[in-house]
C-alpha cells in the first residue's frame, strides 16, 4: 500500500518502518538546493579519488573480450528528460540480442523479467561482471551523471521508458525527481524486492526529502554493499 503523510508503509517481509515524519523547517531548502550541492560537491570528490580504480577496472573489463568497457544506456530523467546512464559494462557485448533470445524461448524467463525487469541467473553476465555487481563497481561511473545533474546521489533507480507504466498514477513522483545512485530500497539488503514494493518505496522518498533521510539511506547502501561483498 501507498502510505498517507505520517503514516507507516509495511513491507510484505515484516520490515516496518517510519517512512514520513512531519517536514521540518529546513527541508524545502535542502530539496530546492541544498540536495543538489551535496551532489555535486560529493560526486566530484568521489570522481577525483575513484577515477584511478575506474580506470584500472575498465582495463579489465576490455582486456577480458575486447569490447567497450563503459555502457551507455537510455533511461527517463527528472521531468521525463532521458539521458545516458553510465556502467561499466558487466555483460556480453550482445546482451540485448541475447536477452530477447532467451524471453522468446523461455516462458519462465519472460514471467521472471515482466515481473522484475531482472535475472537472477543472468546468462549473459560475464565472470568479470559478477564481480562488478556484487562490490556494486559497475554503478561507479554514474558519479559522472550526478556531476553533470542527470541523477542524484539517491532517488529512484533510473528506468526504462517502458517500465515509467509501472508507477501508474505514481509517475509524477518519479519524474519530480532525479534518478539516484542509490535509493531506499537498495539498502533492504533482499534480492527479492518486488517491482511493485520499489514503487512504493520511491513514492514515499519522494513525499519527504531530507538531508538526514540522504545521509541515512547513503550510509545504508554502504553496509549492504560491504555485507554482500562479504558473502
Amino acid at each position: 500500500m501507498i502510505t498517507s503523510e505520517n503514516q507507516y508503509l509495511t513491507h510484505p517481509a515484516g520490515n516496518t518502518r517510519n517512512l514520513s515524519r512531519r517536514q521540518q523547517p529546513d527541508d524545502g531548502l535542502y530539496r530546492n538546493g541544498g540536495k543538489r550541492l551535496l551532489d555535486i560537491a560529493a560526486s566530484a570528490f568521489a570522481l577525483v579519488i575513484l577515477t584511478p580504480l575506474l580506470v584500472v577496472v575498465a582495463s579489465i573489463i576490455y582486456l577480458y573480450d575486447r569490447g567497450k568497457p563503459i555502457f551507455v544506456h537510455k533511461r527517463v530523467g527528472q521531468d521525463g528528460n532521458s539521458f545516458g546512464c553510465l556502467k561499466l559494462r558487466s555483460m556480453e557485448m550482445n546482451a540485448e540480442e541475447r536477452l530477447n533470445d532467451l524471453l522468446a524461448a523461455s516462458p519462465e524467463a519472460r514471467a521472471e523479467w515482466e515481473e522484475s525487469q531482472k535475472l537472477d541467473n543472468d546468462p549473459r553476465i560475464t565472470r568479470v561482471g559478477n564481480f562488478l555487481r556484487k562490490t556494486s563497481l559497475d554503478e561507479l561511473p554514474q558519479l559522472l551523471n550526478v556531476l553533470r545533474g542527470e541523477m542524484s546521489l539517491v532517488g529512484p533507480r533510473p528506468i526504462v521508458q517502458d517500465e515509467l507504466a509501472r508507477y501508474g498514477e505514481h509517475a509524477t513522483s518519479y519524474l519530480s525527481l532525479r534518478p539516484g545512485l542509490t535509493g531506499p530500497w537498495q539498502t533492504t539488503g533482499r534480492n527479492d524486492v518486488s517491482y511493485d514494493e520499489r514503487v512504493q518505496m520511491d513514492v514515499a522518498y519522494a513525499r519527504e526529502i531530507t538531508l538526514m533521510e540522504d545521509l541515512r539511506i547513503m550510509v545504508m547502501t554502504v553496509v549492504t554493499m560491504l555485507r554482500r561483498t562479504g558473502k
